[in-house]
């Protein structure tokens, strides 16, 4: 039996008093591909967050990795969170490059500082990933110079540079042109492809259905109910899986048709 790479176990998260997370229980498997969907406002980023450290929950465990990250609200050292975190990679919608550095110094420079790897070994790292990623050409471009698609590409690149157990996705093309989008789903396909453990936030209701071994929906901070995307798509057990997806299928149609 495979360890799960990520176990969430009682999983409880409140801001300001405000319940965000409610007993979550979530094992990600080696190579597997989870897709979190749900309406805005249901806690998916939060969730996703609790799993590198970003946000600390109150409740439960978690497990990445073999490793405790968090334990009845007690988290790892500081010196040990760091080091868990290089095998979780993650990428925001935001992107989050640093604006003064080169694509290429972008990429390099978590191997650098974080790992020690010498400068000739990142650049030709860096320069693999990104051919992965379809962006030989623009090593020595500056953020500011680059489509959005092209930022968040480079933003998956470089959290690949640290060589991570699992990836984690938030919402990766929420703040992307439309047209942008089919770029970065394309990378994230590929990953998927290669065997790359991954948890995905997103309300790309295609990708989820091609690409997930389960889709988990959430709402109101609970996990609804989860399962193979045929059976969350096709014949969903909740009603209000139900009725979020044809929310979705509307507010699709009515994009298509405007």
């Amino acid at each position: 039996m495979n360890q799960p790479i990520i176990k969430l176990s009682g999983l409880g998260k409140s801001f300001s008093g405000n319940r965000i997370l409610h007993s979550i229980d979530l094992e990600v498997l080696p190579s597997q591909v989870i897709v979190v969907i749900g309406p805005s406002g249901s806690g998916k980023s939060t969730l996703l967050r609790c799993c590198n450290g970003l946000e600390v929950a109150e409740e439960g465990s978690i497990e990445i990795c073999a490793r405790k990250l968090l334990t009845n609200g007690n988290m790892l050292p500081d010196h040990d969170l760091n080091h868990l975190r290089e095998q979780v990679g993650m990428v925001f919608q935001s992107f989050n490059l640093f604006p003064h550095l080169s694509v290429l110094e972008n990429i390099t420079v978590g191997p650098r500082k974080i790992q020690g790897m010498d400068k000739q070994g990142a650049e030709e790292l860096a320069r693999a990933l990104l051919s992965k990623v379809g962006l030989s050409h623009k090593a020595d471009s500056m953020p500011a110079t680059l489509s959005g698609g092209q930022k968040q590409r480079v933003a998956i690149a470089r959290a690949l540079a640290m060589k991570p157990k699992v990836m984690l996705f938030d919402e990766p093309t929420s703040a992307l042109d439309p047209e942008l989008v089919g770029e970065v789903l394309q990378v994230m396909k590929a990953l998927a492809n290669e065997g790359m453990t991954m948890m995905v936030v997103t309300h790309e209701m295609g990708f989820a259905r091609e690409v997930a071994d389960i889709v988990v929906v959430m709402d109101h901070g609970r996990i609804v109910e989860s399962g193979p995307p045929d059976k969350i798509f096709v014949n969903p057990r909740e009603e209000r899986t139900r009725s979020f997806l044809q929310a979705v299928l509307t507010r699709n149609a009515q994009s298509s048709a405007a």
